[in-house]
């Protein structure tokens, strides 16, 4: 209903963004958030596949996980890969990914990719950018990001979130892509990920919204059915994946964001011949997407709560299942809007103070291109929203344990012999002359996976750290020592994590950097 642009936008960018812009500047870049939050919990948790129990998501040995990501879109589109690899090696995508402490991607495609030959568009093989994926299909694409994700621990959910580039769709199925077509490209990419755990899940089809109903019974429009009958042939084929619901525009009357509103749940769940598998899904925008009445409420945002409860938060109220918001985003431009985050965030429950008892999400977007919300990256795909990103920071959660997606017998497999060794590389992203950004890069070059590491540095000035993000530091006259966080501390072989720090005075260079890991 609302969002058309946001969609469209991301493919008719695509093109021009190939032509990087340049960094922005300015001091509001060094006031990055600490990413503590993320840093609280058991952070071996989330190993193998995994289940629901009453609202809580668990991993295979019982452990609660709890889902903290970005939706990073671009195979839904006529590019068929996901956005920016036009500027970036999707490695160091995926690297900064996990730095900011997310922890599981939501991957939009449409059922174009899984046409035979279908090839990427916009891939930048330049200084050795992305040279692995040099001739591969889309699907070929797709499973380099999963294996690399699985490798640095992360989680992939993959969205079905069009039948074609086209655009989106109100039913699962359309006249050129039936539902037979739909539930056979499910089985193939549930079959294609079958036994790799990076993969943890499959939301069925983004956004069902008005003429779909919920409970209504009528078969070509009943959403809830259309679910069980997908949800069913998934679980035929790979029974250990989780499926992803999303809500209808319109129940009994009352209309919401499109994949909102999940009402009907109450009286008509989603039932599935596989038990603990269903975990529901909703999205929910501020003003920069479309006006809803219950912004102008005098009340807002106290109302909110209220709001949310209504469409979907009951569900993980009163137990019936794990809640995944697994779109909401704004351009953060309208006071209304910056309102409407800081009270979703509150309700979403911070990991502090709950843990992993906590509302699941996937922020809208990792891609800047977005044209109603923009991204966490801004549009040179490479610069952070520091103030974007850090709204999320009580909400961010513990990664999980990586090397799903490397070869059995690698070196650097837990219980084989190797060293542990790291190497940094120290980059000025932006100098204002009074002050400066920096990111640092660890890369584990030992052929083992290890727990912790250690950045130290010595300037030849008189620089000092201003603050620090996912990692902790002291400074010792102009000598600087920088320890992991929690939830970057573990680094595959052949992996890498990263933190950035804002400092002054500018004008100090990149110094020699030492790197000890253990």
């Amino acid at each position: 209903m609302f969002r058309s642009l946001r969609r469209t936008l991301g493919a008719l960018c695509a093109a021009a963004a190939v032509l990087a812009l340049p960094l922005t500047g300015g001091a509001r870049a060094a006031t990055a958030p600490q990413a503590g939050a993320a840093e609280v919990g058991a952070a071996a948790a989330g190993a193998g596949y995994w289940h629901t129990s009453g609202r809580q998501i668990l991993d295979a040995s019982g452990q609660s996980v709890r889902i903290a990501g970005i939706n990073w879109f671009g195979f839904e589109t006529a590019n068929h890969v996901t956005h920016g690899l036009w500027a970036r090696d999707y490695k160091s995508m995926i690297d900064q990914m996990k730095s900011l402490g997310y922890n599981t991607i939501r991957m939009p495609y449409s059922d174009d990719i899984l046409k035979p030959g279908t090839m990427p568009d916009s891939v930048n093989h330049s200084d050795g950018k992305n040279a692995d994926l040099r001739g591969l299909t889309s699907l070929q694409v797709l499973d380099r990001i999963v294996a690399y994700a699985g490798q640095s621990g992360l989680k992939i959910i993959l969205d079905r979130h069009r039948p074609d580039a086209a655009g989106q769709s109100a039913l699962w199925y359309t006249s050129a892509v039936p539902e037979t077509t739909w539930i056979t490209n499910l089985k193939a990419l549930a079959t294609r990920y079958k036994g790799n755990s990076t993969v943890v899940g499959i939301d069925l089809h983004n956004e069902p919204h008005d003429p779909a109903c919920w409970g209504c019974g009528d078969t070509a429009r009943d959403w809830r059915l259309a679910a069980q009958r997908a949800g069913n042939a998934v679980l035929s084929v790979n029974p250990e994946l989780l499926i992803l619901v999303e809500g209808v525009q319109t129940y009994n009357g009352v209309s919401g964001w499109w994949g909102g509103n999940l009402m009907g749940v109450a009286q008509y769940p989603v039932q599935l011949d596989v038990a603990n598998r269903v975990v529901y899904s909703a999205h929910d925008y501020a003003t920069s997407v479309a006006q809803q009445s219950w912004f102008s409420d005098p009340s807002f945002p106290a109302n909110m709560p209220g709001i949310w409860d209504r469409y979907w938060g009951y569900i993980f109220k009163q137990n019936i299942a794990p809640v995944w918001v697994g779109e909401f985003g704004t351009t953060l431009q309208s006071t209304v809007d910056q309102r409407w985050l800081a009270a979703l965030v509150t309700y979403l429950r911070s990991t502090s103070a709950h843990g992993n008892d906590s509302f699941h999400w996937t922020f809208w977007s990792w891609n800047p291109n977005s044209g109603d919300t923009g991204g966490i990256l801004k549009d040179d795909w490479q610069t952070v929203d520091t103030v974007k990103d850090g709204y999320l920071a009580s909400i961010k959660a513990p990664g999980f344990p990586g090397g799903g997606g490397g070869d059995p017998g690698d070196p650097g497999d837990p219980g084989g012999p190797g060293t542990a060794a790291c190497a940094a590389t120290y980059t000025v992203t932006n100098d204002w002359g009074g002050g400066f950004n920096a990111e640092v890069k660890v890369t584990n070059t030992g052929t083992t996976a290890i727990s912790s590491w250690k950045v130290t540095w010595t300037w030849p000035g008189s620089q000092r750290v201003t603050n620090m993000w996912n990692a902790s530091h002291t400074q010792s006259g102009a000598t600087v020592t920088a320890t992991n966080a929690a939830h970057n501390g573990a680094v595959a072989a052949g992996g890498s994590a990263s933190f950035g720090f804002g400092g002054a005075p500018g004008g100090g260079g990149a110094p020699s950097v030492t790197c000890a890991a253990t």
